[in-house]
């Protein structure tokens, strides 16, 4: 048996690396653990393993009869890897955003997400959550649940309930990512008002972008996953007999579409971004090479008479004019003015 306290559940459950969760009235309520005895999956609709040791998978395999499956099981990416049945439980593996620095004040970590696989295991009137990661969509429902805002009768209810608070906060996560680039695009087309805010450069708005990217890949690549899980969910046989089921099944089928076209169509957007960065990064690169082309053409002529008069040729009748020095020092003044004042005329400077 694993440590004491680890097992050990406190009031807010912070603390507890197996969280159990029964239903009273309609409210999901925590259910505190005695190490003592054996776990009390019985009156458990919700079993929550976050990080679990070996010891603590074995006290629960041993309490439900099924297999837990392992952090490398769970990153395996074939679909008969994520959605099988085994032991007579139902097993389903979808990944999931999480935002680890929101709330602990680094602003240069406050964008970074991960997306890591949570496998959802349904056995029995029982739901068993196997994550290495703390989305904020677990809390969420477990605040509406708690509340009594949510359903979470048994097992498929707080299933159900959690895929819904996950496709929410992919929603939240999408626009807020869409808000993202209307900052970029107003940056970088000089839209926006004085904030205040430091000026940002090219390159620094590539990054921006490369980011959005970054971000945009994982909530679609969460996306694929849990309409897998969702599709193959509405095929099951016990689904067919509960209509509520079915109908939330298909509510987030069309909620997982919604945001899809969304996480789409910004991927459009990022690509127009960035084309436009790096024409803008072009252009810039392309007047500085002008000025430098332009600037070699002006001191040519003057370059071109210096030159000839520094030839130590022993006759250059020039050479012995009284006031030869500054009648050439004129023309090479003027022989650079005069291209200059041309150029910019033509409005190439």
């Amino acid at each position: 048996m694993a440590a004491p306290g680890r097992f050990l559940v406190s009031s807010s459950q912070e603390e507890a690396m197996i969280k159990l969760f029964g239903q009273t009235a309609g409210q999901l309520k925590p259910l505190d653990i005695d190490p003592a005895v054996p776990l009390p999956v019985e009156a458990a609709v919700w079993i929550d393993l976050y990080q679990p040791t070996r010891e603590e998978e074995q006290s629960l395999e041993a309490a439900l009869g099924i297999s837990i499956p392992t952090r490398a099981d769970m990153n395996e990416i074939e679909a008969s890897s994520r959605f099988y049945h085994e032991d007579g439980a139902l097993f389903m593996t979808a990944n999931v955003l999480s935002r680890p620095a929101q709330g602990t004040g680094d602003p240069a970590q406050q964008d970074v997400f991960l997306s890591m696989p949570v496998t959802f295991i349904l056995v029995g009137a029982h739901l068993v959550t196997v994550r290495y990661h703390e989305p904020r969509s677990f809390q969420m429902y477990t605040n509406w649940a708690e509340r009594g805002d949510a359903p979470c009768a048994n097992g498929n209810s707080v299933l159900l309930g959690l895929f819904e608070a996950i496709v929410d906060r992919l929603a939240d996560i999408a626009e807020e990512a869409g808000t993202g680039l209307d900052l970029i695009g107003a940056r970088l087309f000089d839209s926006l008002p004085d904030d205040g805010a430091p000026d940002e450069t090219l390159d620094m708005l590539v990054e921006r972008i490369g980011r959005a990217e970054d971000l945009n890949g994982k909530i679609m690549a969460s996306i694929v996953t849990l309409n897998r899980v969702v599709t193959a969910m509405s095929t099951l046989p016990k689904m067919d007999a509960k209509r509520d089921a079915k109908l939330r099944l298909k509510t987030l089928g069309r909620d997982l579409q919604s945001v899809s076209d969304h996480v789409e169509r910004q991927a459009r957007r990022i690509t127009f971004l960035l084309d436009s960065t790096l024409g803008k990064i072009n252009i810039e690169q392309t007047g500085i090479i002008k000025i430098f082309s332009v600037m070699s053409l002006v001191f040519m002529p003057p370059t071109l008479i210096a030159s000839i008069y520094g030839m130590n040729f022993d006759f250059m009748p020039e050479l012995h004019w009284e006031g030869a020095y500054y009648v050439v020092i004129v023309l090479m003044i003027v022989s650079s003015v005069a291209p200059y004042l041309y150029f910019r005329k033509r409005g190439w400077l």
